[in-house]
């Protein structure tokens, strides 16, 4: 099933996980709700506190997993391309680490966590397996293996910063 906006505006947690029409793109939604949270996170960063960002990161980690566990559900597809709240989660935390960064640590930051999220290379394609499946475990996965590739496109920026 292909998402359409009716769909998404049918309920919250669709608006949520659909990254609030940015999965809705009908080439590379996780490109674009990647952009998305890139764009966001730039309104965000410069209008909250430290302390209420990392909050924002906890919450929406949480809210994600209940979204993209009853979007996924409703759509009938264990992981669908549509769902980019876990792309979108995924850049804001990479944001709020590497913050602050010039616009090319920031290009490459995003270019790195879109090859780690596409291609799935090692601890990304094992975090990907480990939840499949519908209900709270598969809404979990759908999460995680973007939370490991945020880990690895920060491990890259530390080498290359260390480097």
């Amino acid at each position: 099933m292909r998402p359409t906006a009716a769909f998404m505006l049918r309920h919250p947690a669709h608006a949520i996980a659909l990254g609030f029409g940015s999965g809705l793109s009908p080439k590379a939604p996780g490109t674009v709700g990647s952009l998305w949270g890139w764009a966001s996170w730039l309104l965000i960063q410069n209008s909250m506190s430290l302390n209420a960002q990392a909050a924002l990161i906890l919450v929406s980690l949480v809210m994600g997993w209940w979204a993209c566990t009853l979007t996924a559900r409703n759509m009938g597809v264990s992981d669908p391309g549509a769902i980019v709240w876990d792309e979108i989660v995924a850049m804001w935390l990479i944001l709020f680490l590497i913050m602050p960064a010039g616009f090319i640590a920031q290009l490459a930051a995003f270019f790195l966590f879109r090859f780690f999220d596409a291609v799935k290379p090692g601890p990304v394609a094992w975090a990907d397996r480990l939840f499949k499946g519908f209900g709270w475990r598969g809404g979990w996965g759908i999460l995680f293996d973007d939370l490991v590739a945020a880990f690895c496109t920060l491990l890259v920026l530390a080498l290359w910063r260390w480097f």
